[in-house]
């Protein structure tokens, strides 16, 4: 492994390319220290730890904490995030969107550039709202002067902010390496971490812990990860054999091959959006007084019954939703079809497509139920053993995914200019 780190700074485009990526990440990092004009940061900060509920520290966690500053990357890239749900959903309702999709690598630029467009439009609708209940918080005792000059600022600054992240993602995918946006929220996750195990070893020198606690913490932790990274490198591979086919006046052999389906295609989208729309009644009821509304949201606050329960129950329903979108079984057997390829068993056509579709509902709904079981561990272990240490749900999952992604990506790298990967003998492979 040590050989394969070195081996990167033997290769000038890698070396400049991992430099450039650090480079953005500690960009990143310093805006979200930069306040947000006309706002009592330090304050505002102190209450809203103070009165922070699970779902606002769910946020705060992917902007890195710059949320809970109130920065000029409050918003972090979450509006990003919710656009390209959006219009990944509006693609399978639109044909226009549709036809953009298949289109190739111009079809892809035009539906970035739609999801920029969204982005600034969910940001600058966000950012106006959160002007307003920092303007109610305290009876405006944590802004400096009130009024729409204050809003239109914090609007214009936040929206500023989250297009400016948005543009270091991109820029990180062109120049550097691994996936821009993934990298961000990665970042803003990973640095939660040093101050969270600080915490806990805290909680453990100061006695409120017991050493043999820890011991099991760190178990599970392991075993968290573990079960994670299994599962997001799991996959049902299905045979795939081609007949001997003429093109022009060559004869192509047959060949056989395999169709890999992810037991995790939806990755981390699904709580994710289950999060966002939970988010909704908390947001309403922070603006209003009424009182069935706020009970509402009582109800819905994390470590609920009644939260858990919608939680997982939407989790399961956008993984088979998501999973819907990205991998369309009747495309596939028609282009198996096309190019002479059958599964063994199988006629092709729609008996193909049949058996995709029970083979992908299978598997999809253990990947769902192993989404669930993850995002909701974290409330179980804090009410089982009362530790305030994040160590599993949507994070792991995507700290780990991200660096499966990246370090694939720098494997590949390697091996293509004749370097060893980073274990003899073992590919890394990414979520993808």
């Amino acid at each position: 492994m040590f050989t394969g780190i070195k081996n990167i700074f033997n290769i000038p485009e890698l070396r400049k390319r991992v430099f450039f990526t650090l480079l953005m990440l500690a960009v990143y990092r310093i805006g979200a220290y930069i306040p947000t004009p006309g706002v009592r940061g330090d304050a505002l900060s102190q209450y809203l730890h103070q009165a922070a509920s699970g779902l606002m520290g769910f946020f705060d966690m992917f902007s890195g904490g710059a949320l809970s500053r109130v920065t000029i990357f409050a918003l972090g890239i979450m509006p990003y995030i919710t656009a390209s749900i959006v219009l990944q959903l509006l693609t399978v309702v639109i044909p226009r969107l549709q036809a953009l999709a298949k289109e190739g690598e111009s079809g892809r630029k035009k539906i970035t550039e739609y999801t920029r467009y969204g982005t600034v439009v969910i940001a600058a609708f966000q950012s106006f709202w959160m002007a307003v209940g920092i303007e109610k918080m305290g009876g405006g005792a944590f802004v400096e002067s009130t009024g729409w000059s204050f809003r239109i600022l914090t609007m214009i600054t936040l929206t500023a902010g989250t297009t400016f992240i948005m543009w270091l993602g991109e820029q990180i995918t062109e120049r550097g390496i691994g996936n821009g946006i993934s990298l961000i929220i990665f970042a803003g996750i990973v640095a939660g971490f040093p101050s969270a195990v600080i915490n806990t070893f805290g909680l453990v020198t100061s006695g409120e812990i017991p050493y043999f606690m820890l011991a099991v913490i760190l178990v599970i932790i392991v075993s968290v990860i573990a079960a994670i990274i299994l599962m997001e490198r799991g996959q049902r591979k299905i045979s795939v054999q081609y007949a001997q086919r003429m093109v022009g006046r060559k004869i192509y052999k047959g060949q056989s091959t395999h169709l890999p389906l992810k037991i995790n295609s939806a990755g981390v989208i699904p709580p994710i959006f289950a999060s966002s729309i939970l988010m909704f009644p908390a947001t309403i009821a922070s603006f209003t007084e009424v009182s069935w509304v706020k009970d509402i949201a009582g109800q819905l606050a994390p470590g609920r019954l009644l939260y858990t329960t919608v939680y997982v129950v939407m989790i399961v329903f956008f993984a088979f939703f998501y999973t819907a979108i990205v991998f369309n079984p009747v495309d596939i057997a028609e282009n198996l079809k096309k190019y002479g390829g059958f599964i063994p068993g199988i006629r092709p056509g729609k008996k193909t497509s049949d058996y995709l579709y029970r083979v992908l509902t299978r598997i999809t709904l253990g990947g769902a139920l192993y989404l669930a079981a993850v995002c909701v561990l974290p409330d179980i272990f804090y009410k089982a053993f009362n530790v305030p240490f994040y160590f599993g749900g949507t994070s792991l999952l995507i700290v780990i995914g991200v660096a499966l992604d990246t370090v694939s990506q720098i494997e590949s790298h390697l091996i293509q200019r004749h370097y060893g990967g980073f274990l003899k003998g073992v590919s890394v492979k990414g979520r993808r």
